[in-house]
């Protein structure tokens, strides 16, 4: 018998999660599952560690998440396969600037994790909704909050200030940075299989429907494309990315827009379904043929561009770009626009290579530049820092 920890990754549509078993002090996966169109018309779906389906169901007609997740934690206990279920770790998105890591859940932490819900409207409610529920369901069973700021806290205290009177500052508003679990794993992996790249100068690039740049020196965080929210920087799928404070000014003045109304644009109708007209979704973008698609393809390209060379520019150089994320994993043509526009400095990607989505993508033996595809696995390490905080890995 093991211990048995759930990984859970709840967002305002969608509730990921994942049963792993500790194996010699690592977490393996044993089951990965998610129940997609919340509230609207739920689906069920479990995966084995193999991507073979276990079980899919339409939970249509279920609407309130407590008694969605109260289903989703029973089927998991119901197929521990003789493991025991320690803990459950979660995804919350804002950690605030007071923690620096993976922390036991309690009361005292759930009330600074709630106050912190104005800094992340879009997702922290969504967070701390599965550790209420679990609480209520299963008060017995410890609970850990995984932080995606966390990862951040290593940079310089210049790369978290913005140019306002430092009274601001003083109150929470700073850059922050996110997608830290997903940085936190690739880091983890480049450690583990390139070492000596993992040591030097590395652009992370998280591509997906939320998506972000890490500069990384010596696998720690050195500077980031997000700030004050997940809305800063690249374009994303429904998200502006980096707007001149002059042009949101200018809609609520000029526009006669409610800061309501213009939180909904450049969060939910902005970035890759703005400009397109046509899709959020890079896969749709990618086979349609209007030329507004082509754009947006184009636009998304040339940010993720001009932010490397600001992260290079940040860590004094660059020795490697890694794709990660949704997009960054899977499509193809993206990765080989983004390396070409690298190719000043010394990217050169092999297309058999891309096309074949191999970890290794370089046409050289020794690039200037080296590129590579690592998946992330945003629940394996939430996984690994609850079995840490438990105890059952060293």
């Amino acid at each position: 018998m093991a211990a048995a920890v759930l990984a859970i990754n709840a967002g305002s549509s969608s509730l990921k999660f994942a049963l792993y078993r500790d194996v010699a002090g690592r977490a393996e996966l044993r089951l990965r599952g998610r129940v997609e169109r919340i509230p609207a018309a739920p689906a069920f779906r479990v995966e084995t560690a193999a991507g073979e389906t276990v079980e899919t169901g339409d939970w249509t007609g279920e609407h309130d998440f407590g008694r969605l997740l109260a289903r989703v934690l029973a089927w998991c206990e119901a197929h521990l396969g003789g493991d025991r279920l320690e803990a459950a770790g979660h995804r919350v998105v804002h950690g605030g600037a007071a923690h620096a890591g993976s922390e036991p859940v309690t009361p005292r932490l759930m009330e600074a994790l709630a106050a912190l819900s104005p800094l992340a409207p879009l997702h922290q409610p969504h967070n701390l909704a599965p550790i209420r529920a679990i609480a209520a369901l299963r008060p017995g069973l410890p609970q850990v909050a995984c932080f995606d700021t966390a990862f951040h806290r290593t940079v310089p205290d210049l790369v978290t200030r913005f140019a306002l009177p430092r009274r601001f500052h003083d109150r929470g508003l700073r850059r922050y940075g996110f997608h830290g679990l997903s940085f936190e794993w690739i880091a983890r992996r480049l450690a583990e299989t390139e070492p000596a790249l993992a040591r030097g100068r590395v652009v992370v690039a998280h591509l997906g429907n939320g998506a972000s740049l890490c500069a990384m020196v010596d696998g720690r965080s050195r500077d980031m494309t997000t700030g004050f929210s997940a809305t800063e920087g690249l374009m994303m799928a429904t998200r502006s990315g980096q707007i001149d404070p002059g042009a949101v000014l200018h809609l609520i003045r000029g526009f006669g827009m409610t800061p309501e109304a213009v939180d909904t644009l450049l969060n939910c109708q902005s970035g890759l379904l703005g400009v397109s007209g046509v899709a959020s979704d890079m896969r749709e973008l990618l086979a349609s043929p209007a030329p507004e698609a082509r754009e947006a393809i184009d636009l998304f390209v040339h940010r993720v561009l001009r932010c490397t060379g600001e992260m290079a520019a940040s860590m004094g150089g660059i020795d490697g770009f890694v794709f990660t994320g949704g997009i960054g994993e899977h499509a193809a043509p993206i990765r080989a626009a983004v390396a070409e526009g690298l190719g000043w400095l010394g990217a050169r990607i092999a297309p058999s290579a891309n096309a074949a989505g191999a970890r290794v993508l370089d046409a050289d033996p020794v690039p200037g530049l080296a590129l590579r595809r690592i998946a992330t696995d945003e629940e394996a390490m939430i996984a690994t820092h609850t079995l840490d905080l438990i105890g059952a890995a060293p």
